[in-house]
């Protein structure tokens, strides 16, 4: 039973705050200031082909 109440300790005070960091660790590097254009970028996909709509999966491209 030693062994379960190790894990259980360490799972709610190491584990815990290693997992606290690491999300906090992806939400600083999402919010970069120098990310806005890849955000930008990326949220635009959806319109890249306004003006000619893209070819449909597994049909050559026309010209």
């Amino acid at each position: 039973m030693e062994e379960y109440t190790f894990l259980r300790q360490l799972a709610d005070s190491w584990a815990l705050l290693a997992m606290f960091a690491f999300f906090m660790g992806i939400v600083f590097w999402a919010l970069r200031p120098g990310s806005t254009p890849v955000h930008e970028d990326i949220a635009n996909i959806p319109f890249r082909h306004d003006d000619k709509p893209a070819p449909v999966s597994g049909e050559p491209a026309t010209d």
